[in-house]
C-alpha cells in the first residue's frame, strides 16, 4: 500500500480494529521524526547563532540583542520540551501504546494526533483534567 497522506488520515473512517495500524503508525512515525529533526536543527542554528554573537558598544543596542537572545533561548527551551515529548512518542509507536489515552486506554482519534502528534489523552480525557486543575485552582 502506498504512504498515508494527511488528507488519508484526515478522511480515515474505518473500523476501529483497523486503528493505529501499520500504516498509521508509520505516517506518524514519519511526521514526528521529521518534527524532531526540525527542533534539532533550530537548536543547532540558536547554538550557531550565539556563538556568532556581536559586541556592540551601543548599551541600547546590546539590551535589544539580549532580549532578542533570551526569547530564542526560551524559545527553545519550549522545544526542548516538545522534543522530550517526541521522543516519548516515538517510544510510544515502538511499544504498542501510541494512539491510545493513558487514562482510559481509548483510541486518541487520528485529527486529534493529526493536529497534536503527542497527545497522550482523549479530548474528553483532557477536558476531565482540565476541569479538575480548575476546580482545584479556585
Amino acid at each position: 500500500m502506498a504512504k498515508l497522506t494527511e488528507q488519508d488520515i484526515i478522511s480515515w473512517n474505518g473500523k476501529e480494529e483497523d486503528y493505529m495500524n501499520a500504516d498509521h503508525l508509520e505516517f506518524f512515525r514519519e511526521l514526528l521524526i521529521k518534527l524532531q529533526d526540525e527542533l534539532i536543527n533550530n537548536a543547532a542554528n540558536t547554538t550557531n547563532h550565539l556563538q556568532e554573537q556581536e559586541s556592540t558598544p551601543d548599551p541600547a543596542d546590546r539590551a535589544t540583542l539580549e532580549e532578542e537572545y533570551a526569547l530564542e533561548l526560551r524559545t527553545r527551551d519550549r522545544e526542548r520540551k516538545l522534543l522530550n515529548k517526541i521522543q516519548a512518542s516515538l517510544r510510544q509507536i515502538d511499544d504498542g501504546s501510541y494512539g491510545f489515552c493513558a487514562d482510559t486506554g481509548e483510541p486518541i482519534g487520528l485529527k486529534r494526533l493529526l493536529a497534536r502528534p503527542t497527545a497522550t489523552l482523549s479530548v474528553e480525557a483532557q477536558e476531565r483534567r482540565e476541569q479538575m486543575k480548575k476546580q482545584f485552582a479556585d
